[in-house]
């Protein structure tokens, strides 16, 4: 939902009301993954997809029956279905979507504000019901109910669990089915090197969701203005900001300066975090030169083998936007383990 909030905080504002459909299960070749979501308003205007166009007809339909109704329903599509071609799910997969009114979500404009500022936080819903969940010193605060007080207390502690994890999924308690959203603060991106090609991959990178920081020592290049995509920017040396600032597991550092001065001291720290993805630009023979550094400088081979230089995938990119979709490309690619190959050479499904 988070891709919508500005619209639904916009609809709370002009006093519309509004059903909120959710994906809450995915089978097989699915188009969207459980937490897509999709927004119909009382004048029947539309935010969000939960199928990618496939379903979205059958839900908007759902959705203002449920405005009129106030009632919740839970909706399956797929291609086992003897309507599935006539809602348009013809890929193959199969979608759990849950169709609430806004009636139901409690807390809704603090949970609206908490996503909008980046605040860690989650929701359990069932039909009719939702809970907001925070965690305050690793204990669970609740906000709603989901009409039982053991059923809130565990179902409070597995969203808290899976918001540690940033996860969401369907979990099970007290022989009920809970749908789990999770709003964990947004994944970093770190971009070493105020450069034209630090532009392209702050934008894309902010498009993708990660809060996106650009670094430079050079004051002269390192500026807001230069980087208006960036949440921000910080004039330092790379590695001394880069040992000083916090680096998790879905961090993402994108080394663009390709100096040794730099590249060296900070690939020497980078190599050391739990960062998700490590990639330095260059060519052929500045890699081959980093690497032998590195290695001279004493990082194991182990580290060194998490290096991604060249950074991106072939896509033969030549500008500097062409450039960040190819890092973005492989980003992604090593996120979700794709293999980085056309689909047409592929037989696999899809959304594996």
């Amino acid at each position: 939902m988070r891709d919508i909030v500005d619209g639904l905080a916009g609809w709370r504002a002009a006093g519309l009301t509004f059903a909120v459909a959710t994906v809450v299960h995915t089978w097989r070749s699915a188009p969207r993954q459980p937490g897509a979501a999709m927004a119909v308003n009382s004048l029947g205007e539309v935010l969000g997809s939960v199928s990618g166009g496939c379903v979205e007809g059958a839900v908007h339909a759902a959705a203002e029956e449920t405005i009129k109704t106030g009632k919740p329903r839970s909706l399956t599509y797929g291609v086992s279905d003897g309507d599935a071609f006539d809602v348009g799910l013809t890929c193959g997969g199969t979608v759990e979507v849950l169709v609430q009114p806004d009636s139901a979500l409690a807390g809704i404009d603090d949970l609206l504000a908490d996503i909008t500022a980046g605040r860690p936080v989650a929701t359990a819903s069932v039909p009719g019901a939702q809970l907001i969940v925070r965690t305050a010193a690793g204990v669970p605060e609740i906000v709603g109910t989901l009409g039982d007080a053991d059923l809130d207390r565990i179902a409070a502690l597995r969203a808290a669990g899976l918001l540690a994890q940033g996860r969401t999924a369907m979990v099970r308690a007290c022989d009920r089915e809970i749908f789990v959203q999770t709003y964990a603060t947004p994944p970093r991106m770190i971009v070493f090197g105020a450069i034209d090609f630090a532009a392209a991959v702050a934008r894309i990178g902010r498009f993708l969701g990660y809060r996106v920081t650009v670094c430079d020592a050079r004051p002269v290049f390192a500026t807001p203005a230069r980087f208006p995509e960036a949440d921000e920017v910080i004039v330092q040396w790379p590695h001394r900001y880069l040992a000083s600032t916090e680096v998790d597991a879905r961090t993402v550092l994108c080394v663009l300066t390709h100096d040794p001065k730099f590249d060296i001291p900070l690939l020497e720290v980078a190599l050391r975090t739990p960062a998700a993805y490590i990639g330095a630009m260059g060519s052929r023979r500045t890699c081959a030169d980093r690497v032998e550094r590195l290695r001279e400088a004493g990082v194991p081979e182990s580290a060194l083998a998490r290096l991604r230089a060249p950074i991106g995938l072939d896509l033969g990119a030549r500008t500097p936007e062409e450039t960040a979709v190819a890092v973005a490309s492989e980003i992604i690619a090593l996120s979700w383990g794709g293999s980085g190959l056309p689909l047409t050479a592929l037989t696999a499904p899809i959304h594996g």
